[in-house]
């Protein structure tokens, strides 16, 4: 079975035997029809996947994935805030009359910030011809400004011993003129030895909806960064703070999974001829002997 199946049961059992309803509280999700959303949570969940063993997708039902990385990409490649700019439907909810979902996810990704410690020759060597296509300005003061993404790339090129390889979304500056608050909001990059291992942080996690979904994405983004700038791929730790169920529509489809069959990990290859993060595309990852359960179940979503 594969391991992501064994980590979601046991996540889905948790919340399901201790988890806590919050039907006294007053919450901001909620239906369709206007009822509230409420939901059965636990606290601080700590989630590690070994990527070198297995990618972490589950087979209970199917994850999307060529999906989710499109998702990823309009946020880490194309800093999108605008779902036209996006092939799914995900967060057409969130958008306004123009498609934007205002300063959230890829604008904060694509919003240049000042840093002290850039070279023209540490950029050249991260970017090299690819550096007139990047937004980077170099003051007269010594201080750079670049985005969010390019800075992941000059510091795992330039400084992989860095333990400050970090992306952050949730800016409370920014907060006010966001359709939602981040929920996958920052994501930590560290090299041991000669392996890329990530930290992903989250502050809410729509068990059924979306924990997979998130956790693919970011494994997509830890196996890139990794096959192109020569390293092999560690461990992803998947962090979230409130880790719930939607009540009461979620309840039946999270024992229906329960009871699912499961099936073996399949493999994910890399396209090795990618040298570039940004010339990845979802045809540059395959998935060999991908097997699910079948999961017929329309998955209302809380808004």
């Amino acid at each position: 079975m594969s391991y992501a199946d064994q980590v979601f049961k046991d996540n889905v059992r948790n919340i399901l035997e201790n988890g806590v309803s919050d039907e006294d509280m007053q919450v901001r999700p909620h239906w369709s029809d206007g009822t509230p959303a409420h939901t059965k949570a636990v606290f601080g969940v700590v989630n590690r996947y070994d990527l070198a063993k297995e990618f972490p997708i589950m087979t209970l039902r199917r994850t999307y994935w060529k999906s989710a990385w499109d998702e990823i990409s309009w946020i880490w490649q194309k800093k999108s805030n605008n779902i036209h700019d996006l092939h799914s439907h995900v967060w057409d909810e969130w958008a306004d009359e123009n498609g934007s979902i205002g300063k959230a996810y890829g604008y904060q990704m694509g919003a240049l910030s000042a840093y002290k410690d850039v070279t023209a020759e540490g950029l050249k060597k991260a970017f090299g011809d690819d550096l007139n296509n990047r937004t980077i300005e170099m003051k007269e003061n010594g201080i750079t400004m670049m985005d969010q993404v390019d800075r992941v790339i000059y510091q795992l090129v330039n400084t992989p011993a860095s333990r400050r390889i970090m992306t952050m979304m949730y800016n409370p500056h920014d907060l006010s003129e966001m359709a939602l608050y981040p929920c996958a909001y920052s994501m930590t990059f560290n090299v041991i030895g000669n392996k890329l291992n990530a930290i992903l942080n989250q502050r809410s996690q729509d068990m059924i909806t979306a924990n997979n979904w998130n956790v693919v994405q970011a494994s997509l983004l830890v196996y890139a960064f990794a096959s192109a700038y020569g390293f092999e791929v560690g461990e992803l730790v998947h962090c979230i703070a409130n880790c719930h169920i939607y009540m009461p529509y979620h309840l039946d489809l999270a024992k229906h999974l329960l009871a699912a069959k499961e099936h073996p990990a399949p493999k994910l290859w890399v396209d090795p001829s990618v040298k570039n993060f940004y010339d990845f595309n979802k045809n540059s990852f395959k998935l060999d002997h991908y097997e699910y359960d079948d999961f017929d179940y329309k998955i209302e979503i809380a808004i």
